[in-house]
Parts: structure tokens; sequence; C-alpha cells
């Protein structure tokens, strides 16, 4: 059996599972993140799981119909898989749910007529289904989504949990690490790039060290993606989904350019190719806003959009990066490279964000024509909004920074960098490999 690695996501479904107002649970996610994993980790807490995946077995898919008694389907599945379904004892999980969307509905009927049973459900492309029933069950089912491995997880897997802590409890602008520990972490960082926080490829890191075999695991992963690619129920060849995950991956840190995918496609076709890899959670978008005001969402412009692709690691090796261009490569390149450093920022803020809603990123730039200015990230936290640029060095110019502060009114800026904590006027220097901190007080 495969060792099980703690996830951040483990808390919040340890509070769901002793939560006074439980409704039934979807973990949502891409394919591979570890939603499974999670959900057979928190069943190991009753005293009874039952695991039903509705993709290997069909026949229980029959179970799921109409005018559905959810006391009797549970009667049903106790006796096929010869474990009692009790409330309060039990925990139900439904995997592969998107393969019937009558299981999806039963949801509700969980809620309703047997609230006391605590149910999960996950799936793969699972969004897909639900964008067909958009009220399955508004108001009746909650939803937690999970993402890859987060920094702070990756150290976790390792055994550094005591570096986790202090660089997260005790570090700040004004107490940086000491210097021993903040090159551990840059050196932790450079791995990280090629690791990624896919959680098979993290598992081989744990266990050999072996950047080949996470670029294995990654190749195999992204040829998963690629079959799923057949099953996005859409008149979009696999072939143009596969240009366009590439160009996301090429124009990484970059105005996305629906030109750059391929000649003769057309902008309508790369737009509905990139709805639909979000949807499968494989890309994310950073939209563009005006951050006048909160919430930063409602002054956005979409024809403005960055996309950041799912996992950093999974990128390096569908580009064919080698360990070498990142891990003797110089300061101001490492974190310069590709975009690398600014998808590492956008996929760590994703990651530390609420788990009980789909994260949003957001961008800005000055519209005004002849215009330079452009800000990586703006965030909204305690009423206020924030500027995150990601520079490689002190060096780095920040007029763009110090000009959104000047328009918005902003308290101060936040610079992520190789460098260790410190602070400028209006800005606050964070190392990336310290993003899980709380970034403003």
């Amino acid at each position: 059996m495969k060792k099980y690695f703690k996830r951040h996501i483990d808390l919040y479904l340890e509070e769901w599972k002793d939560g006074p107002n439980r409704k039934p649970l979807l973990v949502r996610g891409a394919r591979q993140v570890g939603k499974s994993s999670a959900v057979r980790h928190l069943g190991e807490g009753f005293k009874y799981f039952v695991e039903i995946n509705l993709e290997r077995q069909r026949n229980v898919k029959e179970l799921f119909g109409e005018n559905l008694d959810v006391k009797k389907l549970c009667s049903q599945l106790g006796a096929i898989y010869n474990t009692p379904i009790i409330p309060g004892e039990t925990l139900l999980f439904i995997d592969e749910i998107q393969e019937s969307q009558r299981a999806i509905s039963s949801l509700r009927y969980f809620y309703e007529d047997y609230p006391e049973l605590h149910v999960v459900a996950a799936g793969s492309l699972l969004e897909f289904a639900l964008n067909e029933l958009p009220s399955f069950g508004v108001g009746r089912i909650r939803s937690m989504y999970m993402y890859p491995f987060s920094f702070d997880e990756f150290l976790e897997a390792q055994g550094l949990s005591m570096q986790v802590d202090y660089k997260r409890d005790e570090a700040d602008c004004e107490h940086p690490l000491p210097l021993s520990l903040h090159e551990e972490m840059i050196s932790q960082l450079r791995s990280f790039y090629l690791v990624g926080g896919m959680p098979e490829a993290v598992r081989v890191w744990v266990e050999t060290s072996d950047y080949r075999e996470c670029a294995t695991v990654h190749n195999d992963i992204l040829d998963t993606y690629q079959d799923d690619f057949k099953k996005y129920k859409s008149r979009i060849s696999p072939l143009i989904l596969s240009q366009t995950l590439k160009s996301v991956a090429l124009q990484a840190g970059e105005k996305f350019v629906y030109a750059q995918v391929g000649e003769n496609l057309g902008g309508t076709v790369v737009k509905e190719a990139l709805s639909l890899l979000a949807l499968a959670g494989l890309v994310i978008p950073v939209t563009h806003t005006a951050a006048n005001g909160i919430p930063l969402g409602a002054e956005i412009n979409p024809k403005y959009r960055k996309y950041l692709f799912l996992d950093i690691g999974l990128m390096q090796s569908l580009l064919g990066v080698q360990p070498a261009d990142i891990l003797i490569a110089g300061e101001a390149d490492f974190v310069n490279k590709g975009g690398l450093s600014e998808m590492f920022a956008g996929l760590e803020l994703v990651k530390y964000a609420d788990y009980l809603k789909k994260a949003e990123l957001y961008y800005w730039q000055r519209m005004e024509r002849n215009a330079q200015a452009e800000v990586d990230y703006v965030i909204s936290r305690k009423g206020k909004i924030y500027p995150i640029e990601v520079k490689a060095n002190n060096s780095g110019s920040m007029q763009s920074m110090y000009k959104f502060i000047e328009l918005k009114g902003c308290e101060y800026g936040i610079r992520t960098s190789l460098e260790p904590f410190s602070s400028y006027e209006k800005v606050k220097v964070v190392p990336l490999y310290a993003l899980s901190n709380k970034l403003v007080e």
C-alpha cells in the first residue's frame, strides 16, 4: 500500500466530518491531484468505509434510478459490499460520480432524506457533468476544491515539517530566516520546479530523489490527459486541445495570444479549447481587472488573460526542460525563466486559497495607450487590495508596483523573489518559498 502524504485539505475534511451542519461533500479538481486518496484517508477515521467506483463497477449505476430512496439504496450497497452503512459510523464514498448524472442528483436526496450519513463524492472530468446540471444541488451540496501539492506540502512529504512551521510561523519581513535555512529553501524550490506537485511524482521523488523517474511519471500523466481529450464531449479535436495546452506552457507569464497556438486556427476555436481545458482543471485563467474596488471580479476584461498550467513539474516535462536548466541556473535566470516563477507564485496563491470556493486569479495592466505598467497579481485581503510582483532581485524595477500603489491608494505592495524577507518603502519582500505565510497583516 502506497504511503499517504499529509495534505492541507485533510484539516478541512475533518472539519466537515465533525461539523454540525454537514452536507454531502463533492471533492473537485483535475485528474490525479489526490482527491480519492484524501477521501480514503478521511475514511480511516470511521468504523466502516464503503467506496463505490462508478467507472469500474458500472452495474452499481443501475441502483441510482428514478424515485430514488437513499436509505433503501444504502441497504442495497451495504449488502453488495458486505459492510454496514450506519450514520455516524460509516463514510460512503462515491468515486467517479461523473459516470452517472442520477448519482450526482442523488446527493441532494442524501441531504434532504438522510443528512446524518457522511457522504463524499469525487470524479475525473466531473466539471463537464456538472456543467450539464447547473442547478444540481444548490444549497444542498458542499464543494471542496483540491489542487496538486503546494510547496509546503512538498516539504512536509520529505519530513521537513519543522522547517515549514518555522518558515510560516516565525519568519516575516522583520525576522528573515537564518541564511542557511534560506539557502536550503531555495534549493528545495529548485527541486520543486522540476518535481512539481502531482502526488505520484512527489512520492517517486521522496523514494528515489531521481528527476528522471519524476519526468517518467509526468509523461504518464500527460498521456492520460491526452487520452481524456476524447471524452470532452466537444467538436474540437484532441489535436487542437493538445496544441492549446502546449501553447499555454509556452506562453507562461504572458498575455495569451490565440494566433500562437497554430496556423489556420481561428480565435473562436482556441477560446473554446481553453474553456474546455479550464473546465478540466488543466489550465487556470488569470484575468485582467481594473482593480478599482472589491470584488476584483467586478471589473474584469476577459479579452486580456494569462493562463497557468496546472502543475509546474508537468509543464517542465511537456517542454522538455532538463534538470540542469533549473539546478545550475543563476538567480536572475532562474526566477525569470519562461515565466516559471510567475506561474509558481500564481499556483501557490491558488493552493492557499479558500478550499470551499473555486480560486480566481487577477492581474492588472494599465490600459492607456503606450502605458507599460503591469502587475503580475492583484489580491484582496480584509477589504483591501494589494499588488504582487514576481522579480529576480532587488535590482528589478518596481515602477509598475509603485504606479499601482499610487493609482489605487494601496497601503503597500508585495514583491516575491529569491531574496530573504525584507522591506522597502511601501513594499514587502516575501521569498517565493514563503507564499504560504500571511502576506498581509
